[in-house]
């Protein structure tokens, strides 16, 4: 596309143009601009002609040859062309027959994008660089580009039907096909494509695909067309159901005909483009309605689901830390029921033994008494605190007078020898 814009302003064709400045990856003329690597924003290429035969062989005839053709418009310039050197049937017969050094497309050809190359390499050498731009490739290809598209990018067909036994040809190509505003107005508007009806294999080829294009009416209208009216010009506009030929175009025709009616064919498709623009922006409306409502609900049901799943995890996490608490309290229970099991038997009052009482108040403000022996270890009392739920390791035993850390005396000393005889008021503080 790049190439043919470039076309429109150098009249350099697209097969003659020399590119410098491509990047390596831009191998495949049907890869996007922001697929070939280019440097955004700005990327500097250079083009110019490619030298070819060709060129050097027509730069050749135009020293040697002038020849001077008019439409038929221009007919009351003069009336014999012979004031210019050459008579009637040389200008329409053996001056087309020399410039004509192959045939425009090869008998029997299997790949129509062949064909197409060799009538745009053989269009060039007998007309010149400024033709239309035609379009490599199958005619379903080319349907394709012209009419399966976003409706803003679509355009109208046009299929140049060439004769080289027809007497108008050679005039319809150089004079009017080859006019600048002709092509240029084609390149805008248009997708062409091109056949030769020359060979009866080729014609029989295309009728075959008119008649699966367009119908059997469109195709017995070509078929009906005497070689003397060739070339021919169709001009299709592609349809919701089918592709509709708006005109067909004859080669007894002017410059002037032929862009009236190829401007005649553009309001027709403008007026259906414009309708189907319309239709498809409200269809994209919609779809971008429906996709906001469809996105909306997606983002619904993940902050549900993410809800959900963040109240799972919550749930998970509180089941866990409560298992966590359950198996500490079993175990803080197993140790205390174990301590308490482990208690030496309490003295009575009336032992003989000397006895120590002792006066423990909680954090909570109550308190439990106990008699040990004055002779037990103080380990002991740390046991029995613990046994009724403040161990040591988390509960410092404070003395009152003086007032001291007991938990800090050595646990093996006696109670006698801690001073906690004959008996002793005692204080639980938690441990910071």
């Amino acid at each position: 596309q790049v190439k043919r814009n470039v076309y429109d302003l150098t009249s350099i064709p697209v097969r003659h143009q020399l590119w410098e400045g491509w990047p390596p990856s831009a191998t495949d003329d049907s890869m996007t601009l922001a697929a070939s690597g280019l440097t955004f924003p700005c990327h500097r290429l250079t083009v110019g002609r490619r030298s070819s035969p060709v060129q050097t062989r027509e730069q050749s005839e135009e020293q040697c040859t002038d020849v001077h053709m008019v439409s038929d418009s221009d007919g009351d310039d003069f009336e014999d062309a012979t004031e210019f050197g050459v008579d009637d049937g040389e200008m329409f017969g053996v001056a087309s027959s020399a410039l004509r050094k192959s045939p425009m497309m090869p008998e029997n050809a299997e790949n129509e994008g062949d064909a197409l190359l060799q009538f745009t390499a053989e269009f060039s050498s007998r007309y010149g660089d400024c033709h239309p731009v035609y379009f490599i490739g199958s005619l379903e290809a080319a349907f394709q580009e012209a009419f399966y598209g976003k409706a803003r990018d679509r355009k109208l067909l046009a299929i140049y039907l060439h004769h080289d036994e027809s007497v108008l040809t050679n005039v319809f190509c150089s004079q009017m096909l080859c006019a600048e505003s002709i092509v240029s107005y084609l390149s805008q508007n248009f997708i062409t494509w091109a056949w030769d009806m020359t060979k009866e294999a080729n014609r029989a080829r295309f009728l075959t695909m008119c008649t699966r294009h367009f119908g059997s009416v469109v195709a017995q209208t070509i078929r009906t067309q005497k070689t003397d009216q060739f070339p021919l010009f169709l001009i299709i506009m592609g349809k919701r159901s089918s592709n509709e030929v708006l005109n067909v175009i004859q080669g007894n025709t002017t410059v002037d005909e032929l862009m009236m009616r190829l401007m005649a064919a553009m309001e027709i498709f403008s007026a259906q483009q414009q309708e189907d623009i319309k239709d498809e922006d409200e269809r994209e409306a919609r779809e971008n309605v429906k996709r906001e409502q469809d996105e909306a609900y997606r983002i619904s049901l993940e902050a549900d689901r993410a809800k959900r799943e963040a109240q799972e995890r919550e749930m998970a996490e509180q089941f866990r830390l409560e298992q966590i608490r359950k198996e500490q309290e079993e175990e803080r229970e197993a140790i205390r029921l174990s301590l308490e099991q482990s208690l030496p038997p309490e003295p009575k009052e009336e032992s003989t033994e000397s006895v120590s009482k002792l006066r423990i108040r909680t954090p909570s403000g109550e308190f439990f008494e106990r008699r040990f022996l004055a002779s037990s270890k103080l380990q002991v009392v740390f046991d029995f605190v613990a046994s009724k739920g403040y161990p040591w390791e988390e509960y410092k035993l404070l003395g009152t007078f003086p007032r001291r850390d007991v938990t800090q005396l050595d646990p093996n000393k006696s109670l006698l020898e801690v001073k906690l005889y004959p008996q002793e008021t005692l204080f639980l503080e938690a441990k910071e």
